[in-house]
């Protein structure tokens, strides 16, 4: 369920921006695993980590091994996860299969895969799952990030405090999560059709400091750099992305010396070249040429690079299922790691071009009276309904209850 917070809109005046969640009223805590074994790089290394914790007949060498927290133990008694099929039975009995791992955002610029079992993961957030398909999209404002992020996998690993606020009610791409009667009113003020994606760009481009414009130029002009900043966030996932952009020729990151690593070797030295543009891995690979802003991003105050690095190979500060890597590198992570190469680079330059444009809406540089909160209350778009701050009721899929209950929603 969504929190209840003050009515912030309620005393917001037209010269201040609008809080987010006025805009995109429902909203849940980000999703949170509570242990790092079920979060894998690849489908296999989930299987196995699995099958490990399985294979521990001995019910003190399994707990060692699941972790366990306040919330999830060997005895602990859930419902499944909306959409998956795994067992609600105490995992200290579990014996079967492992549930077939679900590809998930980690942070916003990774993805891992889960085991998408509501026993192994602390906070999965049900709700979230009842509304995740093809058609969704999740913003994600994580206080510690400097800009909103969109994904179209359930978000995880977006760091303490951060909120998911999904595009969508419920699932197919009905029901938008907006402020009731905020399209028809935007769509009469200037004169074209507002749709949710253009909202969710504008906020892309914008920032959680909510901002209408007056007029339909600066809105398009703002949608439209959001957009762009959307078709590399997605990496090609859901019906919203295109193809996964590239770099222009010359530009586009390449190996020119292999990478000769093992997952079960020392994290590689990392080092930077700023003269030549090239990304030393270990003591032999080479790639190039890569911006420094690929070198320089970071989230949650670690580089991004270094972190994509550590999750591959073998840690000896790593014990227990989290030490389970594939023995060999797959050749499919070096491909991975030019792709991440390139979206850390286009995000910096559309993201800096964001910026440059909400600097300047916000002085003033486009005219024209803006959608403050008095023309949203007159308009009886303010202030939200409480309902629209809840999450609707979606019985799409039956959902086992703990022990092979049927789970009443």
């Amino acid at each position: 369920m969504g929190r209840v917070r003050d009515r912030t809109e309620d005393r917001v005046s037209d010269e201040e921006p609008l809080p987010l969640d006025a805009v995109l009223p429902w909203s849940v805590p980000a999703p949170r695993a509570g242990r790092d074994w079920p979060l894998a790089t690849d489908p296999g290394t989930a299987r196995a980590r699995w099958a490990a914790l399985i294979a521990a007949r001995d019910e003190e060498a399994r707990e060692a091994l699941l972790v366990p927290s306040r919330a999830r133990t060997l005895h602990t008694a859930v419902a499944q996860l909306p959409g998956q099929s795994t067992g609600t039975g105490r995992l200290a009995r579990e014996s079967g299969p492992a549930p077939e791992p679900v590809r998930v955002a980690f942070g916003p610029y990774e993805e891992r895969f889960l085991l998408p079992d509501h026993r192994l993961v602390d906070a999965p957030r049900p709700e979230l799952w009842r509304v995740a398909d093809a058609s969704q999209l999740f913003l994600v404002d994580n206080p510690r990030a400097p800009r909103l992020t969109v994904t179209a996998l359930l978000p995880f690993g977006a760091g303490a405090g951060s909120r998911v606020h999904p595009l969508f009610r419920r699932p197919g791409g009905r029901e938008p999560n907006l402020a009731p009667g905020l399209l028809a009113h935007l769509s009469a003020r200037y004169g074209q059709p507002v749709t949710p994606l253009d909202v969710l760009d504008w906020l892309l481009a914008t920032g959680r400091r909510v901002r209408l414009p007056g007029t339909y130029e600066e809105w398009a002009a703002g949608t439209a750099l959001g957009r762009a900043l959307r078709e590399v966030a997605l990496r090609g996932h859901g019906a919203h992305a295109g193809p996964r952009p590239r770099l222009p020729g010359g530009h586009r990151p390449w190996v020119r010396e292999a990478l000769d690593l093992s997952p079960r070797g020392e994290l590689p030295a990392l080092a930077y070249e700023s003269g030549d543009h090239a990304l030393r891995v270990g003591e032999a690979g080479v790639v190039a040429p890569v911006a420094p802003a690929a070198w320089e991003a970071h989230s949650e105050g670690e580089r991004v690079l270094t972190r994509w690095f550590g999750a591959r190979v073998s840690d000896p500060a790593r014990r227990g299922l989290a030490a389970i890597v594939p023995r060999a590198w797959p050749r499919e992570w070096t491909s991975d790691l030019l792709a991440l190469l390139t979206d850390l680079t286009l995000h910096a330059e559309r993201a800096a071009t964001c910026a440059e444009f909400a600097a300047a809406g916000e002085a003033g540089a486009y005219g024209g009276a803006r959608v403050g909160a008095g023309e949203l209350r007159a308009a009886g778009v303010l202030p939200v309904p409480p309902a629209a701050r809840r999450p609707a009721t979606v019985l799409e899929t039956r959902e086992e209850g703990p022990e092979g209950q049927f789970a009443l929603l």
